[in-house]
Formats: C-alpha cells, structure tokens, sequence
C-alpha cells in the first residue's frame, strides 16, 4: 500500500509509461514538473503551445527539448482544444492544464461534440494529501469544482474517491461522509444524504469500500475521538477518503492542511474520457509533479 506521495512515483518507474499531454505549456513551472516527470521515467509527453516560448523556456531553464514532443498552437484557447483533440484521437492518457486559464481549459474538455465528457458524467476534484500529521494519505473531494453537490454527485463522488484509493493499494478503502455532526439530523441535508450514502454501500449499491456517514471531520480522522463518542465504525478515526457536503468546507480544509499543517498534495480532476490535472498556475513544481504521477498512476488502472 502507498503512504506517501513520492511511493507513487517509485510505484510508476515500474509500470508502463502513459502518454500526457499539457495544454498551452509555455511557463517554466508546467515544462519543469513535466521535465521532472520525463527524466524520472513515469510518462511521455506532448507540449501543445507556442513553440518559441517552449524553446525559450526550456533554453532558459537548462530542460533538454528533445524530451517532449511539441504540438505548435500559440493560442491559448486553440491549444486546449487540440490537447483534447490528442486525447479523442489516441495520443494521451492524461490531460494537463498549462498557462491557459481554468475557463478556457474546462471549457474544451466540457465541449458537448469534441470535449472528453461521457454522457452523464460528474466532474469531481480529487486531491491526493500527504498530512505530516496523518498517518497515511487522505483522498478528498470535492474541493474546487462542484459548490453544493447534491446526493447523485455525492455518489459518484464517493465512487471516485474509491477508485482513487484502489490505485494507490487500499483494497477496501476507509470513506467518512463528512458533515457537521456524526448524529443524523433529518434538519441536515448533509446528515440526510450520509446517511443514505453509508446505507447505500451497506447494501452493496456502492461497491469496494467501507463507507460510513455522517462523520465529524474530528471522528474521522482522530481514533481517540471516535473513542470518547464511543462510535462502533469500521472508518471512523481511521478514514482514507473524506466526501465533503459542499465547497467551502472542501475548500477551508484544503488550503488549512496545505498552509498551515504544510501538506503536500497531487491532484486531479476525475470523470472526463482521462485524468485531467487542474493545478493552479501558482502551484508548486512538487505539486503539479505530484499531480502527474497521481493521474498516472489511475490511468494505469
């Protein structure tokens, strides 16, 4: 089982090279996590950009070019579209986002006729966290994309983040629905819909894990917390995966582990066609190398 991100890359050098492709990457920091990702072995990749800047950027910062294949496309736009279009015609197993902005990216994997959406699927945000004081990794969701998801996407939520931790080894992964309360107050939409979830695994309706909800954030990840409420869960004090009730709880967890706790982090979006790695243009080199290695790693899945 993976307790570490960087287990995830030494997990890659082992397994077949996926094939990323970067959307409109001409700034140092896209080319040197995809640079780093190159030379530790874990993928290939395409660069669709403006070829000068690429040549440039990779001048500047000593990246050997003849690593990558380069997709000329000098609009920002136009070059998500063609990373997509690499993707429909075979020549990608993950998407990443460049200097393009977040709309223009979203909007060529969103589009309803040459997009990477099949029909009905839920875009969800799955962050992979390595917490210095957890004793494993987290999988959460849904941290940046769905503002209040309701209870069909906080399924196929909960079957994302399943997934996610079957990639890393957990067999049958730990998920806490998180809400305010580990009582369920029929008041609480979020207690409603953990409970109805946790029944629903119960039942066999969600298939390979331990689900169980609703869950304080405290129960699920404190074992002595759980203790003192005297809680009989197979995940509470335990979790491997958190299902958040909305965005700005995700959102507020997220950044408070990433700022003040200093986690380290891979993340990606799940329920397009292929993984597609949404990391901000401020992200750290180490984070959006995560980031690949992460979508790697359930590409190969």
């Amino acid at each position: 089982m993976i307790t570490r991100l960087d287990q995830v890359i030494d997990k890659l050098k082992s397994n077949e090279k996926k094939r990323l492709v970067a959307a409109y990457a001409n700034d140092s920091h896209t080319i040197g996590a995809v640079n780093d990702a190159v030379e530790l072995g874990i993928v290939d990749a395409t660069l669709v950009g403006d070829q000068a800047e690429i040549e440039k950027t990779c001048k500047e910062h000593n990246f050997d070019i003849s690593r990558f294949t380069i997709v000329h496309e000098p609009n920002e736009l136009k070059a998500a579209q063609k990373a997509v279009e690499l993707i429909n015609n075979g020549e990608g197993d993950m998407i990443m986002k460049g200097l393009v902005s977040t709309d223009k990216y979203m909007k060529a994997i969103l589009n309803k006729e040459k997009g990477l959406m099949p029909p009905k699927a839920v875009l969800t945000h799955v962050t992979v966290m390595e917490n210095p004081n957890y004793h494993k990794l987290l999988v959460v969701s849904d941290v940046a994309v769905i503002p209040l998801p309701d209870l069909n996407q906080k399924i196929a939520i909960t079957n994302y983040v399943i997934k996610v931790a079957q990639s890393l080894g957990i067999e049958k992964p730990k998920v806490a629905i998180i809400a305010a309360s580990e009582q369920v107050l029929p008041k609480m939409d979020a207690c409603v819909d953990a409970a109805i979830i946790s029944k629903m695994a119960d039942r066999g309706q969600i298939k390979g894990a331990y689900v169980d909800g609703p869950l304080a954030i405290d129960v699920a990840i404190d074992k002595e917390s759980a203790e003192i409420k005297k809680l009989d869960s197979m995940v509470a004090g335990d979790a491997d995966c958190m299902v958040f009730p909305n965005i700005e709880s995700g959102n507020v967890f997220y950044k408070v582990n990433t700022k003040l706790a200093k986690a380290e982090l891979g993340a990606m979006v799940m329920g397009a066609k292929v993984p597609a790695i949404l990391s901000s243009r401020g992200d750290s080199v180490k984070t959006k190398l995560y980031s690949i290695a992460m979508a790697a790693l359930v590409a190969s899945k």
